[in-house]
């Protein structure tokens, strides 16, 4: 029972919102004029989110822990060049077990930056290097804005629905409004930091409609008719395993490395981890009417990252060894 009390407590309370979201797309679609509402809405959260996004990311701050360079490398190695690799691996398993569709939201789920709020909350709880977190995180989301729809547009191309007009779309509804934040953060940084608690409903009810938007398309196109439940069981397993490799990578990499404890916490944590608040705009952005599919690898692998890293957060912040013994990752006992 006290497993499932864990389980349970670590189910994030908002992915349970996504989901409803998803259901309500899935019996009230929204068509004709209301999809032409819905549609525009969505567009204007996704600029609302990049320009809250720039507003809150201080670049100084985030370019001052450069410093450990070693650190924010290897995490971002970790994001942008190992996750994106294993991506392009599994595409052998396209047919048997994942269709092209399902494994191109899963290559766009390798290519999405690593999450910041949740990497540093667990890192906190895991006594690991959070002003290492902190950067690291901002490294990520300022890189992943140019980042994640290049490697998009050379790993997905076309096939998975990114054109050149896709180019056009990302410069007008992610980096203006981004740059706009930043050039802007000077005036109304007080405000967001006043208004902080209601900004991040703001963020989330904005998430909530570019999903429902999504979904909505994606019925109205028919692609549901096209995933089975064994594919979606198929799915499940893959991500697990992606995210087992990954946790067990950037754990044998950050020791190798020669990396401190409190270091290789940060590493594991925030290396193995993909932004769900990041990656559902973009998908939204670049692939248009198949973001549907391309976003639910990424929303299944977000609930399987919090859940396993807010265990291992709990385990390594009751470790009472030195900084230099960090308890395995695969969950076995050594001690």
């Amino acid at each position: 029972m006290t497993g499932v009390r864990k389980l349970v407590q670590a189910i994030d309370p908002y992915l349970l919102l996504l989901l409803g979201t998803v259901g309500l797309a899935a019996l009230l679609p929204a068509t004709g004029a209301a999809a032409t509402a819905v549609d525009g809405t969505a567009t204007g959260a996704i600029a609302l989110l990049f320009f809250l996004y720039g507003a809150r990311l201080s670049t100084g701050e985030a370019l001052a822990g450069i410093r450990h360079w070693r650190l924010h490398l290897t995490i971002l190695t970790s994001t942008f060049v190992v996750f994106p690799l294993l991506g392009l691996a599994a595409w052998a398993l396209v047919p048997w077990l994942l269709t092209e569709e399902l494994h191109t939201g899963l290559l766009f789920l390798c290519l999405v930056p690593s999450t910041v709020q949740s990497s540093i909350a667990f890192t906190s709880l895991a006594r690991g290097n959070v002003a290492g977190a902190i950067a690291a995180g901002s490294f990520s989301s300022l890189l992943g804005i140019l980042l994640t729809p290049l490697l998009a547009a050379l790993l997905i191309g076309t096939s998975g629905g990114f054109t050149a007009d896709s180019l056009v779309r990302i410069a007008a509804q992610l980096l203006l409004p981004f740059l706009a934040g930043q050039l802007s953060r000077r005036w109304i940084r007080g405000f967001l930091t006043r208004h902080r608690p209601v900004l991040g409903m703001v963020d989330r009810a904005a998430i909530l409609v570019v999903v429902y938007a999504a979904f909505s398309q994606g019925v109205n196109e028919g692609i549901w008719s096209e995933v089975s439940w064994r594919r979606l069981l198929a799915l499940g397993a893959v991500l697990a395993v992606l995210l087992a490799v990954l946790l067990g990578l950037t754990a044998w990499g950050a020791k190798r490395l020669g990396f401190v404890r409190e270091d290789r916490i940060t590493i594991i944590l925030a290396g193995s981890q993909k932004s769900l608040a990041a990656g559902l705009p973009m998908a939204g952005v670049i692939f248009g009417a198949q973001a549907a599919m391309a976003v639910l690898p990424l929303m299944l692998f977000h609930q399987m990252q919090l859940i396993v890293c807010a265990v291992l957060a709990r385990r390594w912040a009751k470790d009472p060894e030195g900084p230099d013994q960090l308890p395995p990752v695969d969950g076995s006992d050594s001690r």
